[in-house]
């Protein structure tokens, strides 16, 4: 307990069971070519990139099939070497069918890399250039293109940049591999994102039930007095951007704002990494790096899957699914999506499939809310769980506005305490959706 309270955080927030002992021993493993890949166009925040190639093109892995289409937008190669057959619609982890390239790979895979850079002498406008045109996009969920991070406006000050280490979401170990396996990387990748920026100081959050992690960074730093690992208190979501950065630097990022308002840049593990093999190893990001894992699944693995693969293919290489497997979702537990078509490719940005049981499922019918406040106590933004998510049910979408709706970074941690079993992050996910279509309304208006 004395170790705990010395360790920083947040307020707020939950510590459900970690699972993390199912895939945390087992090093990244390369997935096979698969039999066809399916890439989307629409791989990350922004506009979708446009379609370079059509039906008929012959491909390598690294070759640029679609361009971006706008600043907030980035580049896709393809990550296997064969033969376009069509570009059309088809399942996408999120639910929503999306346009995409389907590409049939060869016998034998060739790769297109682009030109090596010395990470000692490169400068930051090279950096800049060449992340972008990897297309690489943060690795934390959010898939914001990394180039625009690292382009900030004009006169922004930024003083730290924080690598995410923290892997908060139960069962996922995929950025503890890195870390274990990759060290040189982490730092490396850290240093280039730093000198883009013009950043002298260098944080490496990591939660402390990763200590050798903790470890195998520090060796990687040697001494270096521009980087530093700090070890937080482990809970979730210790490793959102805002929580992250009031535990090490005690800021808070005010409603609305971003943490470059307040002189931080937030960058994951896995994009520290990539940003390194753009730079150094001249590989463009078409490889996603993503843990297997669950009780329904046969064999958990953390693997290196080519952009485009179907979730279903890849649990089919793992085993496939236990007989008491009853649901299948994209990345964590806590912010995931459940899937409900196996044929949804792997993305840029996927960090896990979780296969989970009737065991680990919640199936206890919702009641009427007990008024019991502990979704408000577990909030890390503050907000008041149960109010928006009734709002929300009542459709009082300007009311759900002035309390803060659009704050919400739909985290999970009230409906997670809810005794009463209330899905209130999905009734906040739909006001929320609606009162910023209501914003973009008014404003066209």
């Amino acid at each position: 307990m004395a170790l705990l309270e010395k360790l920083k955080t947040f307020m707020g927030g939950v510590h459900p069971p970690e699972h993390k002992e199912l895939s945390e021993n087992i090093p990244f493993e390369k997935m096979p070519v698969p039999k066809e890949i399916f890439i989307p166009l629409s791989q990350h925040i922004g506009k979708p990139a446009n379609a370079l190639v059509k039906k008929g093109s012959e491909v390598k892995a690294g070759t640029v099939v679609a361009e971006s289409s706008g600043f907030i937008s980035a580049p896709i190669h393809s990550s296997v070497a064969g033969k376009v057959t069509k570009i059309a619609s088809g399942a996408n982890l999120s639910g929503y069918s999306k346009e995409g390239i389907i590409i049939k790979p060869d016998e034998e895979q060739e790769t297109e890399k682009m030109s090596l850079l010395n990470p000692a002498t490169i400068t930051p406008e090279e950096i800049r250039n060449r992340v972008k045109e990897a297309g690489i996009v943060g690795q934390g969920g959010a898939a914001f293109p990394t180039f625009v991070k690292l382009t900030p406006p004009k006169g922004a000050q930024i003083e730290y940049i924080i690598l995410n280490g923290c892997e908060c979401e139960p069962y996922l170990t995929r950025d503890f591999r890195f870390m274990i396996e990759m060290p040189e990387k982490v730092v490396s990748g850290l240093k280039l994102i730093m000198k883009a920026l013009n950043v002298d100081r260098g944080v490496i959050g990591i939660e402390s039930n990763k200590p050798e992690a903790a470890k195998k960074i520090n060796e990687a730093i040697k001494g270096d007095p521009t980087l530093s690992v700090e070890v937080l208190e482990t809970k979730y979501p210790q490793g959102a951007e805002k929580m992250l950065i009031k535990a090490i630097t005690n800021r808070e990022v005010p409603p609305g704002r971003l943490p470059l308002d307040v002189g931080c840049v937030i960058q994951n593990i896995g994009t520290a990494v990539a940003v390194h093999d753009a730079v150094a190893e001249g590989t463009a990001g078409y490889t996603a790096a993503l843990t297997v894992t669950g009780k329904g699944i046969m064999n958990p693995k953390n693997l290196l899957v080519p952009v485009g693969t179907s979730i279903g293919e890849v649990i089919e290489y793992c085993g496939g699914l236990n007989e008491d497997a009853i649901k299948v979702i994209a990345g964590g537990p806590m912010m995931g999506f459940a899937q409900h078509d196996m044929s949804a490719p792997v993305t840029k940005a996927t960090s896990g499939i979780l296969v989970l049981t009737k065991e680990e499922v919640n199936n206890t019918e919702e009641t009427a809310c007990l008024r019991c406040g502990k979704c408000v106590e577990v909030c890390p933004l503050g907000l008041l769980p149960t109010r928006l998510s009734r709002l929300s049910q009542l459709e009082k979408y300007e009311e759900a506005d002035e309390i803060g709706i659009t704050v919400c970074m739909e985290c999970g941690s009230c409906t997670y305490t809810c005794p009463a079993n209330i899905p209130l992050v999905q009734w906040i996910r739909l006001g929320k959706q609606a009162v910023i279509k209501l914003q973009r309304e008014n404003k066209t208006a």
